[in-house]
């Protein structure tokens, strides 16, 4: 059974509002989008972590058979399914779950997505165990994560002040060279490095890891 934690709870506070902000950076996350695109196909699953209210999975799931979305918010997951039946979208699906202790067997997904996730989950360990866990062999891992250690220090030393007035979820920081580490360890070989940014310095990597 999923356990209410406060980070869910953060994001069931401010999902309504999360859905109704305009993305920062819209050609960036278009060049993201394209990208990915290129690693999928009609006849392959695929499962994204950290879904948020469902803008990218419903994107992306024309290029897929099937597309399971999920988050650990019930409120963002609503929204999502709000939007999929207001856009006809049949083969995406969304559920409240976590890569730690997602439901499905192992090898269950081609492809697996975790945009702006992995500096959100403390126990990145258990979450990249868990992505490796649900692909098939020689699956794909593609993320594209914020790396804190890379961006103004101002924008880290105001985050403990924003979770202290409850206006932020936890939050890691680490560089590019540090996620592709852990990814490695996780069981993973990063097969593409990119910054798709198109706003002065990117922080986000995307990387594209195959199961291994």
């Amino acid at each position: 059974m999923f356990r209410m934690t406060n980070d869910a709870r953060f994001w069931n506070r401010v999902a309504r509002k999360y859905a109704a902000d305009p993305i920062s950076d819209e050609a960036g996350y278009e060049r993201t989008l394209a990208r990915t695109r290129d690693f999928l196909d009609g006849g392959k699953t695929a499962v994204e972590f950290g879904c948020g209210t469902g803008t990218t999975a419903l994107k992306l799931a024309p290029f897929v058979k099937r597309i399971v979305a999920t988050d650990i918010s019930g409120e963002m997951i609503a929204i999502a399914r709000e939007k999929a039946a207001a856009q006809g979208c049949a083969n995406a699906e969304f559920a409240v779950a976590t890569p730690d202790a997602a439901p499905w067997p192992d090898g269950t997904f081609d492809v697996a997505l975790g945009f702006n996730l992995l500096h959100l989950v403390a126990a990145r360990e258990a979450t990249l165990g868990g992505v490796h866990r649900v692909l098939k062999p020689g699956g794909l891992f593609i993320s594209k994560t914020p790396c804190l250690k890379e961006m103004n220090p101002v924008v880290r030393l105001a985050i403990p002040l924003m979770q202290l007035a409850g206006k932020a979820p936890y939050v890691s920081a680490f560089d590019a060279a540090e996620l592709e580490r852990m990814t490695e360890v996780a069981g993973f070989e990063i097969i593409e490095r990119a910054r798709h940014g198109t706003k002065g310095k990117d922080a986000r990597p995307f990387l594209v890891a195959r199961k291994v």
